[in-house]
């Protein structure tokens, strides 16, 4: 192979920079790829990185080891990783990724969206991206079936929607989890949590308080949960309850239930509701269901109204005023009526954490903490107890007394008023 010239000709015979291969796997032909992937598929092998460099080979015998390596990565990514996007996927920041279409890919790495140089070579590689990703997680993806959510390997959220309903092009939409857990120190440090919320939260976490955290998309919810649920004492059984594994507390007592999406002739999930009954029967100390949005809430309002205390969970909301009738449409459709929904929730639940997202810099930082109370109408209402200002500040609100009061004195001695 060291008598290779710098030019090698393409299966057309037009000459083409072997260095440009080095310099840029994203540009292998896509003749190449294609005879790649016809070899391999005629084989019946698996599109390992050693099976993807013989087929390489079996094209062009005239590459070098060193370059053979650095095509067959590329080939790897497109035939079996994620293509263009292994990059981004593998950048430590990074929480999303979007994809409009073949020249239009966007991340999320804390710091609000921003447009990144990726691309694809055209709408057909978009879509076949897509297509092989909900395959790996066992879903159908075609004409038939325009779009997936799916969970792939090692956490990944998949959401995927195909032409014509995504009128664009194909648009792919990937949710990393968690790489670390962040403790409270690390929360406060990045300005997510004010110094002075620190000892509040500890206190209604020590004092077995059921919480729910709330925000919109990308606020933080699930990354606040983890470091709230690793301050549970060590001697509780945590129950985690999720459609995808986010939550990573650092506690030594942690079991995980997670949903299934039925199979392809649609039989065979597992959902919220069937897996929040479960863990009643597995002895929890500490209910935690990942993020509230279906009827699974019913069997959660129960829960925490027959002993279960310190239960806690997500839950999607623009304000934490919301919360009440938030979680009242999702009961009332699950079938309670709108009295017994406010009758469970004011015996069910504490506090509200709330979580909000600068729109400019993209921070997420706890904005509010509110406590749940029956209001003059009957129906539960959100009291504020505590603001917490962009720049740090902190106001009592209305409800702080009586949160100070149902958190103890035990606990609140260690918190002290924070303002």
């Amino acid at each position: 192979m060291s008598g290779t010239t710098g030019l090698q000709r393409d299966r057309s015979g037009s000459p083409r920079d072997r260095a440009s291969l080095a310099r840029d796997p994203a540009g292998v032909p896509r003749d190449l790829v294609e005879a790649v992937r016809v070899r391999l598929a005629r084989s019946g092998v698996e599109p390992s990185a050693a099976q993807v460099a013989v087929a390489l080979r079996a094209e062009k015998a005239v590459f070098g080891d060193a370059e053979i390596l650095e095509v067959a990565r590329a080939l790897c990514a497109d035939l079996i990783g994620a293509g263009p996007l292994e990059p981004l996927l593998a950048t430590p920041e990074v929480t999303d990724v979007l994809v409009n279409g073949p020249g239009d890919v966007w991340v999320d790495d804390g710091r609000g969206l921003r447009r990144t140089t990726v691309t694809f070579s055209d709408e057909a590689a978009v879509r076949r991206l897509a297509q092989r990703l909900a395959a790996s997680a066992g879903r159908r993806l075609d004409d038939a079936s325009p779009y997936v959510d799916a969970r792939l390997a090692g956490g990944v959220r998949l959401h995927a929607v195909l032409p014509p309903v995504a009128s664009e092009g194909t648009c792919l939409s990937l949710r990393l989890p968690p790489r670390r857990t962040f403790t409270l120190p690390d929360l406060v440090s990045a300005g997510t949590i004010p110094r002075d919320a620190v000892g509040v939260l500890t206190a209604i976490v020590r004092s077995r308080l059921a919480f729910l955290v709330t925000g919109g998309t990308g606020t933080g919810k699930t990354t606040l949960l983890s470091a709230l649920l690793s301050l549970a004492d060590h001697g509780e059984r945590v129950l985690l309850v999720e459609d995808s594994a986010e939550l990573r507390p650092l506690h030594p007592h942690v079991v995980r239930l997670e949903t299934r999406p039925p199979n392809l002739e649609g039989v065979g999930g597992v959902g919220l509701r069937d897996l929040v009954r479960q863990a009643l029967r597995m002895r929890p100390d500490r209910l935690v269901v990942g993020e509230v949005r279906g009827n699974e809430v019913v069997d959660l309002l129960s829960a925490l109204n027959t002993g279960h205390e310190g239960g806690c969970g997500t839950l999607h909301a623009n304000a934490a005023a919301d919360v009440p009738a938030r979680l009242e449409a999702l009961a009332c459709a699950a079938g309670l009526s709108r009295e017994a929904v406010h009758s469970q929730l004011a015996a069910a639940l504490d506090v509200v954490i709330h979580l909000t997202r600068a729109r400019i810099d993209g921070r997420r930082r706890v904005s509010e903490v509110c406590l749940l109370e029956r209001g003059g109408s009957g129906f539960v209402e959100a009291r504020p107890a505590l603001f917490f200002e962009p720049d740090g500040g902190c106001r009592v609100g209305p409800g702080f007394q009586a949160l100070k009061e149902r958190a103890g004195a035990a606990t609140w001695t260690t918190a002290g008023d924070p303002c």
